[in-house]
């Protein structure tokens, strides 16, 4: 009778029921709106920083070249899960079937673990600037960064497609309601009628691997980082290297913290709802911040701006 019940559970129905935040929400079409107007925030701050830098000859080194990576990385994945959020919602439909939400769980994946290398990879970028600025042109050239980035992409999509195969070949016989906006690993794994035990481990350490290694190339970047700013005997010097730096900890901070909450702490800390408020901040948040932070904190960008917005004054 069991069996028999996981069958028709298991084949019956291929699809998922996302049960997130407008369920939980009293004013769910307020709710719509205002992550309809994050959306297009982050995608235009966004869109608008990766213009810049490839238009402005003077940000055509290696730390802007990271950061319209970052950018880059934001736009897709806010589109890998707010869009359907959006347009499920005005629909009145709230399902997604076992490939798409395998799908969306893959490219969401890999998309995180390509900016958490991303981000150790920017650190490394600014400890050899400000601490080995002589030799900076030679171990930041334009080849080290094409391989250092392709990198970054690779263990992404490595960590994506493993731990979206650990997780979507369970069987899932309980209810086929995700209490989440998007196919999230915790919540997709809570639905699963074996024995989770196992792997639940392999995907922590995993994910373990995937923060610690970075955490503790960032921390290593910016003590060293610290100390030469400390030792610096231009003022001048000392501002704009610890301005640059405390832009990049910020989006270190912002993004890892939320990352380290949802991959790493045990299970008595999670809860539904908890779960969500934290996806949103990195998943919707982040990418509009991020823009805002590398802008309004940069004068070469700000500059940037002023000048294209100057050009298009003028031509009118």
């Amino acid at each position: 009778m069991e069996n028999t019940t996981w069958v028709n559970n298991h084949t019956g129905r291929s699809d998922f029921d996302l049960v997130g935040l407008f369920s939980q929400s009293k004013y769910p079409a307020l709710l719509c709106v205002v992550i309809f107007v994050d959306f297009l925030m982050a995608l235009s701050g966004n869109i608008i920083l990766i213009l810049l830098i490839y238009c402005d000859a003077h940000l055509h080194n290696p730390m802007y070249f990271f950061i319209t990576q970052l950018s880059l990385m934001d736009v897709m994945y806010i589109c890998v899960t707010v869009p359907k959020m959006l347009v499920d919602q005005v629909m009145g439909v709230n399902k997604i079937s076992a490939p798409e939400c395998g799908m969306q769980m893959f490219l969401y994946l890999t998309l995180v673990g390509s900016e958490y290398s991303l981000l150790a990879v920017m650190a490394y970028d600014r400890y050899v600037a400000i601490c080995l600025p002589l030799r900076y042109p030679i171990l930041m050239n334009r080849r080290v960064c094409l391989i250092l980035v392709s990198s970054c992409w690779l263990l992404g999509s490595v960590d994506g497609f493993m731990i979206t195969t650990i997780t979507m070949t369970f069987p899932f016989c309980r209810s086929r309601e995700i209490h989440h906006f998007s196919c999230e690993v915790p919540a997709v794994m809570k639905l699963s009628c074996s024995d989770t035990s196992l792997n639940e481990t392999l995907i922590y350490l995993c994910c373990v691997l995937m923060l610690l290694i970075p955490m503790t190339i960032i921390s290593s970047s910016y003590s060293f980082i610290l100390f030469t700013i400390h030792r610096m005997n231009s003022a001048e010097g000392r501002k704009k290297a610890f301005a640059t730096c405390s832009s990049h900890m910020t989006v270190v901070i912002l993004f890892y913290g939320a990352a380290v909450y949802t991959y790493m702490l045990p299970k008595s800390y999670h809860t539904s709802e908890k779960d969500m408020i934290v996806s949103v901040f990195y998943t919707i948040l982040t990418p509009v911040l991020n823009p805002l932070i590398y802008s309004l904190r940069n004068k070469d960008v700000t500059r940037a701006l002023k000048k294209m917005l100057n050009v298009r004054s003028v031509s009118q």
